[in-house]
């Protein structure tokens, strides 16, 4: 059973799909696969590993396919892939709808519906469309900010102070995505979308204030949908017993959903500048995956000044 579905509806209303035939609402109609099926084989009635979970998309190449059959021909293979009972079927490019996919769609309630945007365009709005609503997701405890475009999520224990952080962010003129539960979801190998949940979208929670509006308080420039998680940056208590990298040489990461996100553990006290500390380290972040590491280069002029002078070097340490 899949763990998460999307209403027709919801495609209907994005896409700007046209209604040709729905057999009950759209709402009580759920999409559970992202993938999508050009149903060639299907058509000609091969229909080993036929998934009727997914959605079958009609194009030029199906529907010149049938039309250059007889009617006899044409209901046979039309009924026989509508008796498969597909989720849905999406005609592309403004095609006209054959009778007969209307008359086989009422007898085996399927959903058909058209749209005039290309195959090959739609395919892909779709699947990216459906990748997000139907994608694996958790929710963390944090706060998720947008950082010279860099989504970078907030950690740490309980009053630590990342929400009046994110705060500052904001007046600095950044963006606030989520703040005490982000939802995570990971839309694929490699990639991770954090929102808020829709209880709380646009709140932040202040110890001593109370809960603000962020949207209101600060305009819609300080605040957006969604971002991609880029880097985790984790805040805890200064430990004087604890060493902390100086140098950044070393990497480290988070693993959230399978996924491993750079990250850096930023100790807390008083004097520190948390908003200032988290906008370097997202502007370093970005460098590093432009390919130019500071750490890396300072240690390998340490390194050639060494070669040259030894003694510099030892006095340098």
């Amino acid at each position: 059973m899949p763990a998460y579905s999307t209403a027709l509806s919801s495609l209907i209303e994005e896409f700007s799909l046209d209604l040709v035939y729905l057999p009950r609402p759209a709402e009580e109609i759920y999409i559970s696969r992202s993938d999508t099926n050009r149903p060639a084989l299907a058509l000609s009635g091969f229909f080993n590993l036929f998934e009727p979970d997914r959605i079958q998309l009609i194009g030029n190449a199906e529907h010149e396919f049938l039309a250059s059959m007889n009617e006899k021909t044409l209901r046979k293979r039309v009924f026989n892939f509508m008796a498969q009972c597909p989720v849905a079927v999406i005609f592309t490019t403004g095609l006209t709808v054959f009778p007969e996919f209307i008359e086989a769609a009422m007898i085996y309630a399927v959903p058909i519906l058209s749209t005039q945007s290309t195959t090959s365009y739609f395919t892909a709005a779709l699947i990216g469309s459906l990748s997000l609503s139907l994608a694996p997701r958790i929710t963390r405890h944090g706060v998720l900010v947008e950082v010279y475009g860099e989504g970078i999520l907030i950690s740490g224990e309980s009053g630590i102070g990342k929400s009046e952080t994110a705060i500052e962010l904001v007046k600095r003129g950044h963006r606030l995505i989520a703040d005490d539960a982000v939802d995570i979801r990971k839309v694929s190998a490699k990639s991770l979308v954090g929102r808020a949940p829709s209880s709380i979208r646009h709140y932040a929670e202040l110890r001593g204030v109370g809960i603000i509006d962020v949207c209101r308080l600060f305009g819609m420039g300080a605040v957006k949908e969604s971002e991609k998680i880029d880097f985790v940056i984790s805040l805890e208590q200064w430990d004087s017993e604890k060493f902390y990298d100086r140098m950044g040489l070393e990497n480290e990461y988070c693993e959230i959903m399978g996924i491993k996100v750079p990250q850096v553990t930023i100790p807390v006290r008083p004097g520190r500048n948390l908003a200032v500390i988290i906008e370097i380290a997202a502007m370093n972040n970005r460098q590093k995956r432009m390919g130019y590491n500071t750490a890396e280069e300072f240690n390998k002029q340490m390194l050639l000044q060494a070669e040259v002078d030894p003694s510099a070097y030892n006095h340098s340490h």
